[in-house]
């Protein structure tokens, strides 16, 4: 049986580019999707936050203001009232070792932005799989993860990689705007990856070798149905 990790932000606040705090937390659907085609596949999951935060749901991501259905809410939140336990008691990024995983899967909302994309071990951990075998997927925000990890010489270690993220045109319609402290598309541009969007909010997930993104809310299910199919083919 394969066995992922899933590393979810533990921010509850994010700092605007007008330096003013604003609310945040992992998206519902990223998780609970995720987490329920990866576990319907025979999949072990375990969960990982840095310092084992609990970590807190985005509440827009439960709610019509960020464009969810009163009927899909009641179902995330269902989903991730079956895990609690996991999620009331996820393991310390700090003393993750790689070897005990086959694949690392990134959920997004806009936390990550706010940790994962500056975490040492984050990094650490992302070097060892990049190095290796180990399977790596990234959803949405959760892409800014991928920042974290760094070569010797300062570069990033996904440089020259394809991959997708939340795109620069879905902040402006229904991300933060201006007020992001960056665009997450153009900073991977910046830093040398290879980024493919589809339409904004289409379902889009781009594969190349053992790396999986996928670029939104609407590509959670397909973002985990190609980490299985990644997994696989190792």
């Amino acid at each position: 049986m394969s066995k992922i990790l899933m590393i979810i932000s533990a921010a509850d606040r994010l700092t605007l580019a007008d330096g003013s705090t604003h609310p945040t937390g992992f998206w519902a659907e990223e998780v609970a999707a995720s987490h329920k085609v990866l576990r319907a596949a025979g999949v072990e999951v375990d969960i990982a936050t840095p310092g084992a935060v609990r970590p807190t749901v985005d509440a827009l991501s439960l709610d019509a203001r960020g464009g969810v259905s009163e009927s899909d809410a009641a179902e995330y939140r269902a989903y991730l009232d079956g895990i609690d336990d996991q999620l009331s008691h996820p393991l310390p990024l700090a003393d993750v070792r790689l070897g005990d995983y086959d694949a690392l899967y990134f959920p997004g909302g806009h936390a990550p932005m706010a940790d994962l994309a500056h975490d040492a071990d984050l990094g650490r951990l992302l070097n060892e799989a990049e190095a290796g075998d180990t399977v790596v997927a990234a959803l949405c925000h959760g892409v800014a993860a991928l920042l974290s990890a760094t070569t010797p010489d300062g570069g990033f270690t996904f440089a020259g990689r394809d991959l997708t993220s939340f795109a620069d045109e879905e902040e402006r319609q229904g991300g933060l705007g201006d007020n992001t402290p960056f665009y997450l598309e153009s900073v991977l541009r910046e830093r040398g990856a290879t980024v493919e969007t589809g339409a904004p909010w289409s379902t889009t997930v781009v594969v190349d070798g053992h790396l999986v993104t996928g670029q939104n809310p609407q590509s959670s299910t397909a973002t985990a149905e190609a980490t299985l199919k990644a997994l696989a083919d190792r």
